[in-house]
């Protein structure tokens, strides 16, 4: 009699430890990164993606969803580049298939994604053309009320 109660707990007890594997292996499993590059020709360039500030290029940050991203790059010397990026979904994280690749996928998925981009030097005006511009301007602004 003892010895069947013996049994009887070393199976419950094997019974627990499995179910506990089972739910670590669950909370474990699939997993996916997403990761975004912005390099820029030349690069050093300060990078804000959708106004946050992440570094200089070429800079690498984590992202949590796929779509549309306002992104600005400044370097002294060049035009400031005000742009979007569009980061496609893959298969994998298409709606109904991503439940299995972010819960149920027993690996990691890291998705690596770059975007480039190329700056134009920054062109200044010269004295006589930034004055004649300005002269017109007052024109305008004197005369254009009526």
């Amino acid at each position: 009699m003892a010895t069947q109660t013996h049994q009887q707990n070393r199976a419950g007890v094997r019974g627990a430890a499995l179910l506990a594997c089972g739910f670590a292996m669950l909370l474990s499993s699939g997993c996916v990164r997403r990761t975004l590059t912005i390099n820029t020709e030349p690069q050093g360039a300060l990078i804000w993606l959708n106004d946050e500030e992440i570094g200089r290029s070429p800079v690498s940050t984590d992202f949590l969803w796929y779509g549309d991203y306002d992104v600005v790059a400044r370097l002294e010397g060049y035009e400031t580049l005000k742009t979007h990026h569009f980061v496609k979904a893959p298969w994998y994280q298409k709606p109904g298939i991503d439940f299995f690749s972010e819960v149920l996928y027993p690996g990691k998925i890291h998705d690596q994604r770059s975007a480039d981009f190329a700056l134009e030097p920054e062109v200044v005006p010269d004295r006589n053309e930034l004055l004649e511009r300005a002269s017109e301007f007052r024109e305008r602004s004197l005369f254009d009320e009526e």
